[in-house]
């Protein structure tokens, strides 16, 4: 699908937007081995976290529902069933990488695949770990997509993580879930610990300690009613939005605002951002805001070392906003960059060098200059949803009509993502 945008005179207005995908994996996945009922009000719209529901399906849990809310009925730790078929993670790379670690411990056979993009994808950093408990899974040529996995019992381990991701962490605490004793992860730089919190919302018991967290294996999992806080990765490009163009004023309702995720905020915050949070309260153990963002003269910076862990998802559209700033944007440490959906970084700095940004590619980054002025040109997703929305802000900023190519890629991850764009954007 081709999607045309025009440039935009300001953004303003009042916008909600759909539930966290990160929370939504995790509740759906520890409510199918929790016991009883689980109500997910809010649940994500993407289809990512929809193939996770279809995989939890398969695997002989009853979920019902539509739309944003949905019940699941847990099976408990040893009751999820040997599915009929392959399970298919279409273009998620969350839910194969934490599925993995609650389909390593069970008493039958899987095999899990996802579409194109998702077999070129590396699997070894949740291959070592669950090994190391004792997990039987093939991979192809050794680490990519379809994973076999011949599941069997699990024994706690003490790992360390050579590169900060929640996926990976949060793999290894699932299959820790099984095992008996306690199994720990230890982060060489922090992480989102929204699976931390909702163990505990479970009734797991989760403990950390520095870097360090750890998971008491077996415990009693009990169903909940659960609430999803809106996307802050959804948010981000709309807040973005907002700063670049000038006079512009918006509001967006409900936003999860985890202190491992609002690195975001007081990032651009520091830049000089003019962005309010207030309200604020404490949601099943997440913390839930307003935020109301204008536009403003941005100064610019760098994102490097743990500042980038925390901000990976969001340095497509930050590097959009740094052509804009005073001081431009260099981005280090990110070579995890080249393993999402397509090798972010050469596909930021391809679309940007089609607006006429000058842009250096690093191994593992970029360097924007700023006070840059973005010329209208022809985008390409390259598949990626995170890429499309982020050029949908540069567009904005044009001078002229813009066309991105493959723009229905946004609805991985936000279906409503145009719409919304369309319901503020003035001309």
């Amino acid at each position: 699908m081709q999607r045309r945008i025009a440039p935009a005179a300001s953004l303003s207005g009042e916008i909600g937007l759909p539930g966290d995908k990160s929370i939504s994996h995790r509740y759906a996945m520890i409510a199918a081995i929790a016991k009883g009922q689980t109500r997910i009000r809010n649940y994500s719209t993407g289809a990512d976290c929809r193939s996770t529901l279809g995989c939890l399906r398969a695997l002989g849990v009853r979920v019902e529902g539509s739309g944003t809310e949905f019940a699941i009925e847990g099976k408990g730790l040893g009751g999820l069933s040997a599915p009929a078929a392959d399970l298919d993670a279409g273009n998620s790379g969350s839910t194969i990488r934490m599925l993995s670690g609650i389909l390593a411990a069970q008493p039958f056979r899987s095999r899990i695949f996802g579409d194109e993009s998702l077999s070129r994808r590396p699997m070894q950093r949740i291959l070592r770990p669950l090994t190391e408990m004792g997990a039987r899974i093939r991979a192809r040529a050794e680490q990519y997509p379809p994973l076999e996995i011949e599941g069997s019992p699990l024994r706690p381990i003490d790992y360390a993580l050579p590169v900060a991701s929640a996926q990976v962490k949060t793999c290894v605490l699932f299959a820790g879930l099984f095992a008996d004793g306690a199994t720990s992860v230890a982060e060489p730089a922090r992480s989102r610990d929204h699976t931390e919190i909702a163990l505990r919302e479970f009734g797991a018991d989760v403990a950390v300690t520095g870097s360090r967290i750890t998971v008491v294996g077996r415990p009693k999992l009990t169903g909940r009613e659960l609430f999803v806080p809106s996307d802050l990765s959804s948010a981000a490009f709309f807040i973005v939005a907002a700063l670049l163009v000038p006079g512009s004023r918006l509001a967006i309702r409900g936003v999860g605002l985890n202190p491992s995720r609002s690195a975001l905020l007081d990032f651009l915050t520091s830049m000089g951002a003019r962005i309010g949070i207030p309200d604020l309260e404490c949601r099943n153990g997440e913390l839930v805001g307003d935020i109301v963002v204008e536009h403003s003269t941005l100064r610019g910076g760098t994102i490097d070392g743990g500042l980038t862990a925390a901000l990976i998802d969001e340095i497509p559209v930050l590097a959009v906003l740094g052509a804009a700033t005073e001081e431009g944007l260099t981005v280090k440490d990110a070579s995890e960059l080249r393993l999402k959906e397509t090798d972010r970084i050469r596909t930021v700095i391809d679309n940007l060098r089609r607006m006429g940004v000058a842009a250096e590619e690093l191994p593992d980054g970029m360097v924007i200059p700023g006070r840059q002025k973005f010329r209208a040109a022809r985008f390409d997703s390259f598949g990626d949803h995170r890429i499309a929305m982020a050029f949908a802000v540069a567009a904005l900023l044009a001078d002229g009509e813009s066309t991105i190519d493959g723009a229905e890629a946004a609805s991985v991850s936000f279906p409503e993502f145009w719409d919304t764009l369309d319901a503020i954007a003035r001309s």
